[in-house]
């Protein structure tokens, strides 16, 4: 059985980069659409991100403004978020999720309900 394990949060200062990973194990996230999603406490859950089966598609949220870059290392079984000029509106709790038999669902991002696994998430504090 496939799971996906967060790591790269933490508190940091606005400005730098910061690396997020999300990590299969169990099976091979190398056929799937990996996506990242976001909540800040009190709010709901935002798609941030997404980068298809075939990595020829990739989805960023308008919030992202090109601050955000999503690859993926099929020899290590990872899909990586870097988070370029940390801003305190980074602040939330990130999670991958994979998405077996779809895509990235085009200009409107990556939908929760079709997510058909989910890691624990990771939690990152920008704060001065």
């Amino acid at each position: 059985q496939l799971e996906l394990a967060e790591s790269g949060g933490g508190f940091m200062q606005p400005g730098g980069s910061l690396t997020l990973s999300c990590a299969g194990s169990g099976d091979t996230l190398n056929d799937k659409t990996v996506a990242w999603f976001r909540q800040v406490p009190g709010k709901g859950r935002e798609s941030v991100s997404c980068i298809s089966s075939t990595d020829m598609r990739t989805y960023y949220a308008p919030f992202v403004k090109g601050r955000f870059t999503i690859t993926r290392d099929r020899a290590q079984n990872t899909v990586y978020l870097q988070v370029h000029s940390r801003i305190p509106e980074d602040t939330a709790k990130y999670s991958c999720a994979l998405n077996s038999w779809g895509g990235c669902g085009g200009t409107s991002g990556p939908r929760e309900d079709l997510m058909n696994a989910w890691g624990k998430g990771t939690l990152v504090t920008v704060s001065s």
